[in-house]
């Protein structure tokens, strides 16, 4: 018996952002997305829960990966707490009730910020990014994590790293929106990264 150090992990999601997140969280496994491998993937996140979206997601990637691959899959959200938890798990469609239509990035940040236009003080302004993620290596063999990263929603948009929400969510350690900080600082205080490293020390005692 050995301990599992490489493998070959299949991302249930079309987003190049995270696979290069991923790529570099992961270090020493091979990530892909389904394209990579030929196939095509779509999956209606409309769970209550961001662990119950990510492991339906993983669970239906998983009928159709080929069998050398583990599947990896993760939904992440903002969560505002004078929102009362919005966007949450409708996180991707936030804002498309209010104009009837998929906003883009950008856009659903300024609908946002006009939401908490009334709320000047930044300590009322609390927010989480979390992310749930679920790994299956067999039908027998599930695991899920879920973690958060703390900050606040800034007034404006700042930096140009990241996506998402990342120009608006200040980081609590460092002050500084996510989209504003280095890829290697980001990692270590995003939501994603949090939870990966949770991930990589169940990946650490995984036996073949």
């Amino acid at each position: 018996m050995t301990i599992l150090r490489c493998m070959n992990i299949l991302l249930a999601s079309n987003n190049e952002h995270k696979k290069a997140e991923f790529s570099r969280l992961l270090v020493g496994h091979t990530i892909a997305l389904p394209a990579d491998l030929g196939l095509s993937f779509d999956f209606r996140e409309d769970k209550e829960t961001f662990t119950e979206n990510a492991l339906g997601k993983a669970m239906a990637l998983a009928t159709v990966a080929p069998p050398s691959w583990a599947v990896l899959a993760d939904d992440s959200g903002l969560c505002v707490d004078a929102l009362d938890g919005e966007p949450g798990v409708r996180t991707a469609r936030y804002g498309q009730a209010a104009t009837g239509r998929l906003l883009g990035s950008s856009e659903r940040n300024q609908f946002l910020l006009r939401n908490l236009s009334s709320i000047t003080e930044v300590e009322e302004r609390s927010a989480q990014f979390v992310c749930a993620l679920a790994l299956i290596i067999n039908p027998h063999r599930i695991f899920t994590v879920c973690e958060e990263a703390v900050g606040y929603i800034a007034f404006e948009s700042a930096g140009v790293g990241g996506f998402g929400y990342d120009p608006i969510f200040i980081v609590k350690e460092v002050g500084q929106t996510m989209a504003s900080i280095a890829d290697e600082e980001k990692d270590r205080y995003s939501h994603r990264g949090i939870a990966t490293r949770r991930m990589i020390k169940i990946l650490e005692d995984l036996r073949v």
